[in-house]
């Protein structure tokens, strides 16, 4: 199996995993911790859901992350149960991973994750909460930071503390397996259909990748999607989904406050 797995490396670049903890460029060199960063933080996918806590009076800046797309504010806000940092990671894998490797070189610690999934489930409405146990990694950035596997496992304790608080606060949810992809243009009937045979419920961009990087930080991390557009049958359904902003709204504030409770 060892032969065959380096063999498969030679071929494929992706496959060519480096244990080296040290890259030639690291996050702690380029981004200075900041006392007034929470150790909580959520990674909110929800443009419209931030501007109007912004437009709210609800976020103090604390930090400015960049890239070539500009600036990536990062936000404190108070919750019930404690302050939490909030910030946009990006849209895809790649930026997603890269602004969480620098929210861990702030000073974060404990991270939850919301944000909207296809379905491969035509039964799960808009709008219904999922929590993801595991996610298939068919995309390209979690093969950086650990070694290749079809799948990435949720840490089993920070999945029973999401639903556990789901469940107190009385949000139906679902425990699922997603598809982490990096093209949504192609995901083919063939591929979905061998999504949804190998137990994926969801799909979505960055769960795979945001799990990765947290495993190899040593953070903890968890996710809370919701369900969106079907792509489980013959032709695409919208549904609306990026219009549910009531949803998106009090996703990200169940995240925040069962984020506070996980550092």
């Amino acid at each position: 199996m060892a032969d065959q797995t380096a063999a498969l490396a030679a071929t494929f670049p992706i496959l060519e995993f480096d244990s080296n903890r040290e890259a030639l460029i690291n996050p702690g060199a380029l981004i200075r911790s900041r006392t007034e960063m929470p150790a909580a933080c959520v990674l909110c996918f929800f443009h419209d859901v931030i501007a109007d806590l912004q437009d709210a009076g609800l976020l103090t800046a604390v930090a400015s992350l960049r890239s070539e797309m500009g600036a990536h504010p990062v936000y404190r806000l108070s919750t019930p149960a404690g302050a939490v940092a909030l910030l946009h990671p990006g849209v895809g894998a790649p930026l997603a991973a890269a602004l969480l490797e620098e929210a861990i070189a702030l000073g974060g610690r404990a991270f939850v994750a919301c944000g909207g999934a296809g379905v491969l489930d035509s039964s799960i409405a808009v709008g219904t909460v999922l929590v993801p146990a595991a996610a298939v990694r068919d995309e390209g950035t979690s093969y950086h930071y650990l070694p290749p596997a079809r799948e990435v496992a949720l840490a089993p304790a920070v999945v029973a503390a999401l639903e556990a608080a789901l469940t107190t606060r009385g949000v139906p949810h679902r425990r699922v397996k997603t598809w982490t992809t990096d093209a949504f243009y192609r995901e083919t009937t063939g591929r979905i259909a061998r999504r949804k045979a190998e137990g994926c419920a969801c799909v979505e961009m960055e769960t795979a990748a945001l799990c990765a990087v947290a495993q190899f930080r040593q953070v903890t991390f968890g996710q809370l999607l919701y369900g969106g557009d079907d792509v489980s049958g013959a032709a695409w359904d919208g549904r609306g989904w990026t219009g549910k902003r009531s949803v998106r709204e009090q996703l990200t504030l169940l995240a925040a406050e069962i984020a506070a409770t996980l550092v």
